[in-house]
């Protein structure tokens, strides 16, 4: 189910760089330093779209961090407002996909801002949603350096345990998916874009809809 957020995230991701003013909508660190170099070239478009970015996202996650509350330490690995979260992303994701068609996929002055803001917001909640899942999961879907030390860490350190981080391995590589996909859509059919997260969006709910339902039959029977 991560390895499917990574992806849509990665999809996402390609279309904020390309057509919303050259930022991201889920790397805030790149986005920080976007912002200083708009800074140091007196840049005032790229500084506000990483500006606008960034604000998003930081509405994103609060608004996830509200839903999902602190992050579980026991308990399910999946909770319910995890899956939440994820629903009020959809919806955001839904009004991205919809501003991007209406715009035919090339957006530009307030319904370029508007549309980073939905990306970015729709990237902050899937960031809070992953950290709901609490420390035991230790996944990110959206920012993956510290992904990308952890499967080196294994191969530097001749460490048994981390020889080979797969589920890194595998988050890393669906990123760089979703983003050859969201920018092969570019290619041939632009408006069709959203449609990749919102894909593997509507898979992860689907699924984590049919866990949630397992886990109440399971505690009614041992009732």
């Amino acid at each position: 189910m991560a390895v499917l957020l990574a992806f849509g995230s990665g999809a996402v991701d390609i279309a904020s760089f390309t057509r919303l003013g050259d930022v991201f909508s889920s790397v805030m660190t790149g986005n920080l330093v976007l912002l200083g170099i708009a800074i140091a070239r007196a840049s005032a478009p790229l500084a506000v779209h990483a500006l606008v970015a960034i604000a998003g996202y930081i509405a994103g996650v609060a608004a996830g961090s509200r839903i999902a509350g602190a992050p579980r330490t026991r308990g399910r690995l999946w909770p319910v407002r995890v899956t939440a979260v994820l629903l009020v992303e959809a919806v955001v994701l839904a009004g991205f996909a919809a501003g991007w068609v209406a715009t035919d996929a090339r957006p530009s002055g307030a319904w370029q801002l508007a549309l980073l803001v939905l990306a970015s917001v729709g990237m902050g909640l899937q960031s809070a949603a992953m950290r709901g899942l609490g420390s035991r999961a230790k996944v990110s879907t959206t920012y993956l350096t510290s992904t990308l030390i952890g499967v080196v860490e294994g191969f530097a350190t001749g460490d048994r345990a981390k020889v080979f981080d797969v589920r890194g391995a595998a988050l890393l590589l669906a990123v760089v998916a979703g983003a050859a996909a969201g920018g092969a859509l570019l290619l041939v059919v632009p408006q069709a874009l959203p449609l990749l997260p919102l894909a593997a969006l509507a898979i992860v709910i689907g699924a984590a809809a049919f866990h949630h339902r397992a886990v109440r039959r399971s505690g009614r029977a041992e009732k």
